[in-house]
């Protein structure tokens, strides 16, 4: 593969997140450019990061573009302070990889996500946890919010541990984090 930022159209976007101060994230949600259109990268069901066909198989690279991510209602966006690209999002843009259980310094359990791109989150009212379930396979699809708008699709491995660590509660299966509680299915498997 030949290296992404000398195509014309990724320049600004490169440019643009390698700005953001130490590990943090750039402030896209206040970025307003007049410049927009549209750029082929594709964010893979399985959470690959796909341009003009082929993956994009360094991370740096892929962490980097994560972090100049926006969803609008219009759709998904890599945001520069000069320019917006619009790209395809197939399902969520990031994939839940990891789970660690701790607690919080009231003692309360928490539960702690890494996503594909590295980011941490620990789920919580800010942080929900959602499973939907699909129409054709009948299996749950299950979602963490990561920020503003953005989710994480939960992995199978990493949701058959919530399943593991769930309780009952009035009929449902779910898992407290800093204080929230989580449904994450029926606690009995309908009769069929």
């Amino acid at each position: 593969m030949t290296e992404l930022d000398s195509k014309p159209g990724l320049d600004g976007v490169i440019a643009a997140a390698k700005q953001a101060p130490g590990r943090g994230l750039p402030p896209v949600h206040l970025w307003t450019p007049a410049h927009s259109g549209e750029i082929d990268i594709v964010i893979a069901v399985d959470g690959r990061w796909i341009h003009e066909g082929a993956t994009i198989n360094r991370a740096p690279l892929v962490r980097l573009f994560s972090t100049v991510l926006r969803k609008d209602p219009d759709g998904y966006w890599l945001v520069t302070p000069v320019e917006k690209m619009k790209i395809t999002v197939e399902d969520a843009p990031f994939i839940a990889t990891a789970l660690e259980q701790d607690q919080d310094e009231a003692g309360r359990p928490v539960l702690r996500f890494t996503t594909n791109v590295g980011d941490v989150v620990e789920a919580g009212p800010d942080h929900a946890l959602r499973v939907e379930i699909d129409p054709v396979t009948q299996e749950p699809r299950p979602y963490l919010h990561v920020r503003r708008g953005l989710e994480a699709l939960i992995s199978r491995p990493v949701f058959y541990e919530l399943v593991e660590m769930a309780q009952a509660r009035d009929g449902m299966l779910g898992v407290e984090s800093a204080g929230a509680w989580f449904s994450i299915g029926p606690s009995e498997a309908p009769v069929s």
